[in-house]
């Protein structure tokens, strides 16, 4: 399962939602995520303090780390938003076709609190966590 830097980040303020909730749970449990780099990036990025930067990339690096060929995730995540795109879809994130590419690749559940992701999994075969 996957989720989102929209749920990491609501978390991370303390936002209770179904999404942040079954994160905390998961966490709770010792049952790590899986996580790719766009999410990496977005949650780290947003990070002000150092002290919450290294504590929380050390935690993040504690997950299951996906790794594919970046320019193999790229070709993907760009025919995906074209595919989308001929459908009439816009996507307003390319990083969430990234991220879709990676949940389809690997075939796992994403959770998530963006509405891309929802036109995304309309179109093709990205799995929504339902809570």
């Amino acid at each position: 399962m996957i989720f989102d830097s929209s749920v990491w980040i609501n978390y991370s303020i303390g936002k209770i939602n179904k999404e942040t909730d079954l994160l905390d749970s998961s966490l709770a449990r010792g049952i790590p995520s899986d996580m790719c780099p766009p999410i990496l990036q977005e949650i780290l990025q947003g990070i002000r303090s150092s002290f919450d930067y290294e504590r929380t990339k050390d935690m993040l690096f504690e997950m299951n780390l996906l790794q594919l060929d970046p320019y193999f995730v790229a070709e993907g995540a760009a025919n995906l938003y074209r595919s989308l795109q001929a459908k009439g879809v816009t996507i307003q994130k390319p990083n969430d076709c990234q991220i879709a590419f990676y949940a389809i690749h690997f075939k796992l559940k994403l959770v998530h609190n963006e509405k891309d992701f929802d036109k995304i999994a309309k179109h093709t075969s990205l799995k929504i966590y339902s809570t």
